[in-house]
């Protein structure tokens, strides 16, 4: 049995500014009828917004715009009304200085965007990392019908017979560049491999997980994750969106059916058993928050600690997205979370199904991409969320990406006070630096940097590579990129600019990493650590104006989402007063 809560026909929301023969719904409608609509197009049926993310500027999402042509095709099949809009885009690969200090404003453009027009549900075109967390913040906080349709990954890339992981490839190549072990020019050369065909991150990068976020939350169709984005099946998977979401308007199925605590336990879950970004953590924490679900740090450490990563995909692996679904997909790895008691199967979806309906039946074509639970890529998956005196409100850390060496370590603090004293120091042969040391990287979180940008996974230094280390203990209140790799605890809370512990830490402090005991200690006495807390005097400077004003003077913690406090919640859909 399907969901359905309410009858049809009924009036919509969209019959507030098209229904009757008064002189606004004559205003309204005359004007759309300048497209060559027909008459009877207003007459009660669904009116879909499709909120398109397609941009020029952002390259994972620039195939968009025959997805939404798709999308139209299945709205108007299944008799709704669709119309396009465009949103603030943010593409993690060009926007400066990161993409994560515009995630809210495109929240906020969604929102304001859904509850302002007179649409009865809306299909999200998402593709590029922070656009999937915006669309579904938005929608979350308007509660109108909402279905998620991705992008797609690209092709796999290659390079003299080797696979080529977005991301992941570069900070490897950029590291043997500085160790010596590869040529500039054939650093350049497999560049040309990188990106070979349209869509986002062929790892299980940000994009890739939070387009599985969106399937595991029960907000995209069943198999949305994975699909290639030059697939065939990418385009029926649009098209086969658009003819759902009005059967949504029609049940009146929103996100608030949907968007429950079991779903964001399933989501958890998820992340761990495919080796999901860290990043997912912050968005969640957003989307719960604009979903008015409780959701915290220690839910992704109870729910997520004894998951196994069984998806073998770089990072953590050696595969990409495109076996990833020629295996089967994000429903293979949903079914192995169901069969071992690890997935609330009862949640609702928006096909009006349960997940435990949608994926029965699947089956795994590919053991050595998705591997069975019992046969894992690591036993313990999922984010790991560390507490001590030098993150009382958390930090995170990837196990499935991290060295099984260096989870439990104590060394000495190399401390970078912000990114541009990273990049002035690290490259010195003076730097007193080895591999036992723990590089420390301050005011880079949401106010510090601005916008919290992916930095946290800094490189090397060369001195050390050299020795063939590849890799060390760092330690930031930055984020890292879902493509990179290694020993990283990012999202340190609360963050230097905001007078956190790490604001504090000094060149040649012992730090202490348990990760198993998720422990997170600056080995100083209690009373020296208040003493330089007490003194502390901050070295960020409130921007003057604009938007980034804006964003300083009201974004929250990383533990909490580095949402806008005044954002918080699911407000509900409005029809504005009428103004003409």
């Amino acid at each position: 049995m399907t969901f359905r809560k309410a009858d049809w026909p009924r009036r919509l929301r969209s019959q507030e500014w098209y229904g009757g023969d008064s002189r606004d719904a004559i205003y309204h409608r005359s004007w759309m009828k300048n497209r060559g609509l027909p008459a009877d197009l207003f007459d009660g049926r669904p009116v879909i917004g499709i909120c398109n993310t397609w941009s020029e500027l952002t390259p994972c999402n620039a195939h968009l715009r025959d997805l939404a042509e798709r999308v139209k095709h299945g709205i108007y099949e299944a008799g709704g009304l669709p119309l396009e809009f465009p949103v603030f885009s943010p593409g993690e690969s060009s926007l400066r200085p990161t993409a994560m200090l515009y995630r809210n404003l495109a929240a906020m453009d969604v929102e304001e965007a859904l509850r302002a027009n007179p649409l009865d549900g809306v299909v999200l075109l998402a593709g590029c990392d922070k656009t999937t967390p915006a669309l579904l913040m938005g929608a979350a906080s308007v509660d109108l019908p909402a279905i998620v349709v991705s992008g797609g990954p690209m092709l796999n890339g290659w390079f003299r017979g080797e696979r080529v992981g977005s991301g992941t490839a570069l900070w490897q190549m950029s590291e043997d560049i500085k160790a010596g072990k590869m040529s500039r020019a054939d650093f350049l050369e497999a560049e040309q491999s990188m990106s070979r065909s349209p869509g986002s991150c062929n790892t299980m990068g940000t994009a890739s997980t939070m387009a599985s976020m969106a399937e595991a939350l029960g907000m995209a169709l069943s198999g949305n994750a994975a699909v290639p984005a030059v697939d065939s099946r990418r385009r029926v998977m649009a098209h086969l969106t658009g003819r759902r979401i009005v059967d949504m308007v029609k049940d009146d199925l929103k996100p608030s059916d949907i968007l429950t605590r079991e779903a964001f336990a399933n989501a958890i879950r998820t992340n761990g058993a495919i080796g999901g970004s860290t990043n997912a953590v912050i968005h969640l924490l957003a989307i719960a928050g604009r979903a008015g679900v409780e959701l915290t740090l220690d839910d992704w450490d109870r729910l997520g600690r004894d998951v196994p990563t069984i998806v073998n995909l770089m990072p953590s692996g050696r595969y990409l997205m495109e076996e990833f679904f020629y295996a089967g997909g994000l429903p293979v790895v949903l079914k192995s979370l169901l069969d071992g008691g690890m997935l609330h199967g009862d949640a609702l979806t928006v096909s009006g199904q349960t997940i435990s309906a949608e994926i029965a039946g699947v089956r795994n074509w590919n053991e050595d991409v998705i591997r069975p639970v019992d046969k894992p890529l690591t036993a313990q998956g999922g984010i790991a969320v560390l507490r001590g005196n030098l993150a009382p409100n958390g930090a995170v850390i990837k196990p499935s990406a991290a060295s099984a060496h260096l989870m439990k370590h104590r060394g000495r603090a190399v401390v970078f006070e912000d990114i541009e004293h990273y990049k002035a120091r690290i490259n010195d042969e003076a730097l007193d630096i080895d591999e036992t040391s723990i590089m420390v990287l301050k005011n880079c979180g949401p106010r510090g940097y601005p916008g919290m940008a992916e930095v946290g996974n800094m490189g090397l230094p060369p001195k050390v590579l050299r020795k063939g280390i590849t890799d060390m203990v760092r330690i930031s209140d930055a984020r890292m990129s879902g493509t990179a790799y290694g020993t990283v605890v990012l999202h340190t809370a609360p963050e230097a600019a905001a007078g956190g512990p790490l604001a504090v830490v000094r060149d040649g402090d012992l730090i202490e990493l348990d990760v198993n005991a998720r422990r997170l200690h600056l080995d100083i006495p209690a009373n020296e650590l208040a003493a330089r807390l007490a003194a502390w005097q901050s070295t960020v400077r409130r921007p003057e104006g604009g938007y980034i004003q804006l964003f300083h003077d009201h974004v929250g913690g990383a533990d909490t989402g580095a949402d806008f406090d005044f954002l918080a919640g699911a407000r509900g859909k409005a029809v504005p007063r009428e103004s003409h």
